[in-house]
């Protein structure tokens, strides 16, 4: 079989016998190829558009999380100061209840006293009745 002397000199002809520089294969090759990077790179763009918005997923979800966090911090602030008031108001109801029982004690003596002086008295008007 004779070689072509256009391929011997680099030269082919394609499907459409138009006139090219590389041969069939290589060119068919180059073309699928091409088709393949386009694809790769058509992919590795929904892949970024995919990683950008689970980005954005999660920095959405850790500002929530930074927000929980806070208001769980400050619910538990307050629920810290609430515990200290009641404490301290439980110390002046303490404190207010043994300043009554004192004052109880004052006047339960008190009223011995006025009720023996009472008991004297009566006993002298009796006597000064009877003298009479």
């Amino acid at each position: 079989m004779a070689k072509d002397p256009l391929a011997e000199g680099g030269f082919y002809f394609d499907e459409l016998n138009k006139l090219r520089v590389l041969e069939p294969d290589v060119s068919q090759k180059t073309s699928e190829l091409k088709e393949e990077c386009k694809d790769f790179v058509d992919k590795i763009g929904q892949f970024q558009k995919i990683v950008g918005s689970l980005i954005e997923l999660v920095d959405e979800l850790a500002k929530e999380a930074e927000t929980e966090k806070m208001k769980a911090i400050g619910a538990r602030n307050l629920l810290k100061s609430v515990a200290k008031q009641r404490e301290a108001q439980q110390q002046q109801l303490q404190a207010l209840i043994t300043e009554k029982k004192m004052q109880l004690e004052r006047y339960r003596i008190e009223y011995e006293a006025l009720s023996k002086v009472e008991s004297e008295q009566n006993e002298f008007i009796d006597q000064f009745i009877l003298q009479k």
